[in-house]
Parts: structure tokens; sequence; C-alpha cells
């Protein structure tokens, strides 16, 4: 490990777990998503033919880490579908073109979410994730982290099983089935986390946004689909898992997309709640700011340079931001990474 990635370490551990040092700037390389290389979720072929695509995208991270004074820690991004725990229960994965897969529901009744069992971790595509990540890790060697796929809720994967409109009506009709089937959706990822960093050992547990956290600090996921729910649902189908989750796995950090304004008092039930991050055109980002400030690091991802100085404008005393911020090339990653720390006021 160099001198410079273990600063970076020690800086966003701080960040996320200890004493606030600066706002942090991650700048992100225009790496080569799964859907360009061919999903290796979706696809039947050996997976060895991914090695290369993953150990490129972690080259990329370095070359840009060396050359740029930003906050980033080089890892191995092995994102991939939405749907991977969701094809594990047996959800077909559909590839539209030019996007992610997406998974096609098996269920929608309670008896038939009744008779799904919890998948093996060798089963596909999850034993695929892991003989993929073990070959990278030959190449990469044992000190680079290596990152999660794509992590959806509990209660997320559970929607993407079972039909949309059938699953809505279930919460009302038929809750303790939902909640079986949440449950089941639970067990599996519990049971995944813990031997992803059991058998990887260097790992980063975040899936989005771009960053890295010390594993000891908790577990990243996307929870989406609670913009679509009342906070009373939420507090029944969603919370008891996330915080067992996080008291699992010493914190949570937490990825929301939806117009879910409305769930901030449950998410600030979640214990260790590390970061927060909340699609800028979905919230009110004053209401996000004054809620979140000195509990949670706010993670921004897609802003522009203007839309970061706004909300520096809008920060308290103990708000903590991460900001994710892409480039073309490395010159043009450079300008805006001084003038972005210079208004951080950590130039």
């Amino acid at each position: 490990m160099t001198a410079k990635e273990e600063r970076n370490r020690l800086f966003l551990t701080n960040l996320f777990c200890g004493e606030f040092r600066g706002h942090a700037v991650i700048c992100v390389p225009p790496l080569v998503s799964s859907v360009q290389a061919g999903d290796y979720a979706v696809s039947k072929e050996p997976v060895k033919k991914w090695v290369s695509w993953a150990v490129r995208n972690y080259e990329l991270m370095r070359e840009w880490h060396e050359a740029l004074d930003d906050d980033s820690v080089p890892y191995v991004p092995m994102t991939t579908t939405t749907g991977l725990f969701a094809a594990a229960f047996g959800c077909p994965l559909h590839q539209f073109e030019g996007s992610q897969a997406a998974a096609r529901p098996i269920v929608f009744s309670p008896q038939e979410a009744d008779r799904l069992p919890i998948p093996d971790l060798d089963t596909p595509p999850i034993s695929r994730f892991f003989e993929l990540a073990e070959l990278v890790r030959e190449q990469v060697g044992p000190e680079v982290p290596i990152s999660v796929p794509d992590i959806q809720s509990p209660f997320d994967i559970a929607a993407l099983i079972w039909s949309k409109e059938h699953f809505y009506e279930a919460l009302v009709e038929h809750p303790d089935a939902v909640l079986r089937l949440v449950e089941k959706c639970y067990i599996l990822l519990k049971n995944f986390l813990t031997e992803f960093k059991r058998r990887l050992v260097e790992v980063n547990m975040c899936h989005y946004p771009f960053a890295w956290a010390p594993p000891e600090a908790g577990c990243w996921l996307s929870e989406d689909e609670a913009g679509c729910i009342s906070s009373r649902m939420f507090e029944k189908f969603c919370l008891p898992f996330l915080v067992d989750l996080s008291e699992t796995f010493g914190g949570l950090f937490v990825h929301c997309c939806a117009y879910a304004d409305h769930q901030y008092s449950n998410f600030l039930k979640i214990p260790n709640l590390r970061g927060l991050n909340r699609d800028l055109k979905a919230t009110d980002v004053k209401l996000t700011i004054d809620t979140f400030s000195g509990r949670t690091v706010l993670m921004v991802v897609g802003a522009t340079e203007a839309q970061i100085y706004a909300l520096l404008e809008m920060a308290q005393p103990n708000t903590r931001f991460l900001f994710n911020i892409s480039a073309s090339n490395i010159d043009e990653a450079k300008r805006a990474l001084e003038r972005i720390k210079e208004r951080c006021g950590r130039v």
C-alpha cells in the first residue's frame, strides 16, 4: 500500500467514523461498464472472460488515483445487475440493449412466495460472482480491495421477485407472506456478505456511489422502494432488517434515489447510519442537509460544480459531504478537483 493510499484510507475512515477533517472529493474515471463488457451475471459463458474487464477498471482507478490529489482508494469495482440476488431465487434476467439486465418476477401469489427456498451461495449467479472475484484476486494480489456486486435491500429484492402489482396489494392483504419473503431475502443477503468478507478478506463493502470505507464500518445497500410505501409500512417491512444488518456489520450506508423524504424519521432509527446518498432530483436538498448534518455523511453523485457549490453554501458547521465527480480525462479532472477542493477549504 502506498503512503498516499494509506493517507486516503485514514481520511475516509475519519469522515465516516471519526474526526471530521474536511469534505471528501473522489474523481471517478470513465470505467468500462458491465453492459459494454457483457454482464457476467447474465451470460452463460465461463466467467474467466470477464477477468480482464474487472482488472482494467481497477487499473483505471489506480491510474487516476496516482495522477490526482483526490480522496480515492483504488479497488476492483464488481458492479453488476440489480437482479443478482433475485436471480438466485430463480428470477430470469433479461438483458435490455444498452442497459443493465433486469430481473423478471416469478412470484404472483402468497403461496408461490412461501414455496421459495432460501438459495445456497453456490447458486448462480452468486456462485459466478465468487468465481470471478477469486480469479480477479489472483491477478491483482491480496492487498487490493474487491467490491461487492450491486446490493439491494431485502425489501427491494423481494419487490423484484414478486410482481409489483401483486406485491403492493400483498403489503395490505397478505403482510405476513411479504414479511416471510423479505426475511428470506435478508437471510440470503446476510449469508452472502458474511461469506464475501470471509472469502475475499480485503474487501470494499461499497456498491454505490464510488468510494471506499473500512469494512468494519458496515455494509452498503439500495433502499429505492422506500418511496412507494408509507412510513408505517417502512417501519414494518424494512426497518427491522436494516437495523439488524447495521448491528451485524458495524453500520449501514444507504442509497435511495426515490422520492422518499417522508422516510427520514425512519432512516434516523438505523444505528450507525454511516452514509446516505440521495438523488438530488428526488429530494428537498435543504431538508436533507438539515436532517442529517451531524448524523451521517451525505454522499453526492452526479452534481454539477454549480450544484456542489450551492450544497456547500447550505452546509451547516457539522455537515459532512462526500462528492463523486466525473471527467472525461485526467487533465479535466485535475482542474475540476482543484476548484472544488478550494471551495471545500482543503487547498
